[in-house]
């Protein structure tokens, strides 16, 4: 029998060492523990490799050194593409060619990695061919030739620079020297050939991927005055053709995710990251991420149609309107079954939002089964207590395919899952704030892309379960859902205090706790970084004045839903406030947001000091867009200010014109003093929000790209 010790077991097979520095680049340093051989001492002749049997087996083990670039300049990571040891470090590669875009551009890339074409031989001069001549050189050729083949085949948009496409044609140059025959080579050519071919019908994608949801087709309605006004302007809605509530509930939630599936699997990984996503509303990056806006184009849309179908028709009585809240919590759990978290996410933001959930006569006339249904699915994207995060759910039902027997058929197998692009978002957006682009030395922090090409690679991996659903397109209720009338935040608002005007209670409204904790999320993003803090605790979003979150429903502005057992806050009879909503920076204008307050993070090589993700906004005529940047224990209010004014793009010398408030629960704000440590005066009480807001008699104007 072979017996190991209790420390054998307890040892990991890969254990952090340190870290190396070479020729100016930072490496991580691991011990791989590998089983070597198995000798039996006494059991046969010297040399024997078969144990006698019955006799006692001693595990031997090898440990070699392991190590992976963590910080170079770009000439080095660049160099490790082709001279790297892809045994010992085999994720290096694809993590440059998937993070790459975010520090360096494409171009510059092949302008350090192709090498320059051999000299044209004089006339009547041949090559003389002896043994391992230019041996290295044509390894090298080897090595740049395999790199450009996963390029190509992983990441060909990478190429994609109209009208030319330059990069690629230096691409097809090189591989029709250094291998014509190669199947590279004629990969490069026919993607060439495909861009010069689709280059106006792709722009046109382009343009409709970010309009496909709107317009034209839906219907628009014009901003009212008055909750009468609203109302009327609603009855008068004339449209031709059913409502998508006129559709069974296996119907409607086969093409919600037939969609999904479709702009989920289109996704440009590379997009996702918090670096690109972050500046997208910078000028001229409008169509850099036009994929990621298509899926939060359809978000907005399922939302829109959620509040839509339930608020249209202010004269349903209540029981007429609870139908519809429960065929769409039945559609919701179809999407379940389905494996559809995108439009299960959409569908409940919409009946957990304010101008829904105060609907106690409407929620009061719901049986008990579709409640329960409704709390069973929102307890999904809750961290809360002991139940199942969205995350653990989607790593189970991920676990469904690679725990199926060997020689189950493809066809057997679950489609899906399609996931809720915002938990990726989240995880980027953090990574991106928290760890720094550069090193000291101006070195390339390659550790942090590492980190990011573990969340696209997760994406990738999704996108390819996505391709195996068998739905069909059912025109009908595709047009149901292009035509849904389509409500503001605060139409829907104002229609919903027609259909049930302020109260004292709302006793019958479900009561769904929705509270966030990101601590374990960015810790486990940052093991290998620094070491998590005890100190941040939930957060209610329910206080927060965004509109939606990855983990918590959206609130109106004016009220916010009440804790079990205490009335809702009342917007009184004055009417909404005038203060314009918060509007999150992700990932949409309206939907995908996040909170990304509360976590309390140690930051490395700085003891005692810690750091947490705020979010802050510049209250001004362009709306309220927040921006995500980390705050840190040393931070005073005028830092915070320069900081937060250089992610809205406006001037830096205007920094001293402007104030920090903080957001508070029931409308209420915090001056945080320019002298003050933000990080220590803040409220503990209210979320992790900022505004920046001009103070008086300041003098310049400033100007914000809208989200």
């Amino acid at each position: 029998m072979e017996r190991t010790t209790s420390k054998e077991l307890a040892l990991a097979p890969l254990q952090d060492w340190g870290e190396e520095t070479e020729d100016g680049a930072v490496y991580s340093v691991s011990l791989r523990r590998q089983r070597s051989q198995r000798l039996s001492p006494g059991a046969g002749p010297r040399g024997t490799q078969a144990p006698s049997p019955g006799a006692d087996t001693f595990l031997h083990y090898r440990t070699s050194k392991v190590r992976a670039l963590r910080a170079a300049r770009l000439e080095r990571l660049v160099r490790e593409l082709v001279s790297g040891d892809r045994e010992q470090d085999p994720g290096f590669v694809p993590a440059f060619l998937a993070t790459h875009r975010a520090f360096v551009p494409t171009a510059r890339v092949l302008d350090l990695l192709l090498p320059p074409p051999p000299p044209p031989l004089p006339p009547g001069v041949e090559i003389k061919k002896t043994e391992g001549r230019d041996l290295t050189f044509n390894n090298n050729l080897r090595a740049v030739v395999s790199v450009l083949g996963s390029w190509l085949r992983d990441y060909p948009q990478d190429f994609w620079d109209p009208p030319a496409h330059s990069d690629l044609g230096s691409v097809c140059t090189f591989l029709g020297w250094a291998a014509p025959s190669g199947a590279e080579a004629r990969e490069a050519e026919k993607l060439l050939g495909d861009f010069l071919k689709n280059a106006e019908p792709q722009q046109e994608e382009e343009e409709r991927s970010q309009t496909w949801a709107g317009h034209p087709g839906v219907a628009q309605i014009p901003r009212p005055d008055s909750p009468v006004g609203c109302l009327e302007e609603v009855e008068g809605l004339v449209r031709e053709g059913p409502e998508l509530l006129d559709f069974s509930v296996d119907d409607v939630a086969e093409q919600l995710t037939l969609m999904d599936a479709e702009l989920f699997s289109r996704v440009r990984p590379f997009e996702c990251l918090g670096s690109v996503w972050s500046q997208r509303d910078r000028p001229g990056a409008t169509g850099t991420t036009s994929t990621v806006r298509a899926t939060v184009t359809q978000f907005n849309t399922v939302t829109g149609c959620v509040l839509g179908s339930v608020l249209g028709s202010p004269g349903l009585a209540a029981p007429q309107r609870a139908q519809r809240l429960e065929k769409w919590i039945r559609i919701a759990q179809r999407c379940r079954e389905l494996r559809n978290f995108s439009s299960l996410r959409a569908i409940l933001s919409a009946l957990q939002s304010n101008p829904i959930y105060r609907l106690k006569r409407s929620w009061g006339a719901l049986s008990r089964e579709p409640l329960s249904t409704f709390r069973k699915l929102s307890q999904i994207f809750s961290d809360e207590n002991n139940h199942l995060s969205s995350r653990e759910i989607l790593s189970q039902e991920e676990a469904t395919e690679e725990n199926a027997p060997p020689g189950s058929l493809p066809s057997k197998l679950p489609p899906g899952p399609i996931p809720y692009l915002g938990t990726f978002l989240t995880d980027l957006v953090m990574l991106d704030t928290a760890l720094p682009d550069m090193l000291e030395g101006d070195l390339i922090n390659f550790e942090k892309r590492r980190k990011e090409w573990e969340i696209l690679a997760h994406i990738q991996q999704l996108q390819r379960r996505c391709q195996s659903y068998c739905l069909s397109s059912h025109l009908p209720i595709l047009a149901a859902l292009r035509t849904q009338r389509q409500l503001s935040e605060e139409q829907s608002y104002r229609i919903s205090r027609v259909i049930e005007p302020p109260a004292a209670s709302c006793p019958s409204s479900p009561r769904v706790r929705r509270r966030i904790s990101l601590t374990k999320r960015l810790s486990a993003k940052l093991s290998r970084e620094r070491g998590s803090s005890p100190g941040g605790s939930p957060r209610d979003p329910s206080s927060s004045t965004s509109s939606l979150s990855p983990a918590s429903p959206p609130s109106s502005p004016r009220t916010r839903d009440p804790p079990p057992g205490s009335p809702p806050a009342s917007p009184g009879p004055q009417g909404p406030s005038t203060k314009p909503p918060l509007s999150p920076d992700l990932p949409g204008p309206r939907t995908l947001a996040l909170p990304l307050s509360g976590p309390h993070i140690s930051l490395p090589g700085q003891q005692g000091s810690e750091a947490c993700v705020v979010r802050v906004s510049i209250d001004n005529d362009h709306g309220n867009l927040y921006r995500s940047i980390l705050l840190t224990s040393q931070d005073k209010a005028s830092s915070v200010v320069q900081r937060a004014l250089e992610k809205h793009n406006v001037a830096q010398p205007w920094a001293q014109d402007y104030q920090l408030f903080q957001a508070l629960p029931g409308d209420r704000e915090l001056l945080i003093p320019d002298n003050a440590n933000v990080f220590y005066a803040m409220s503990p009480a209210g979320p992790g929000d900022f505004v920046l807001r001009r103070k008086e008699g300041a003098r310049h104007t400033t100007s914000v790209s809208p989200a």
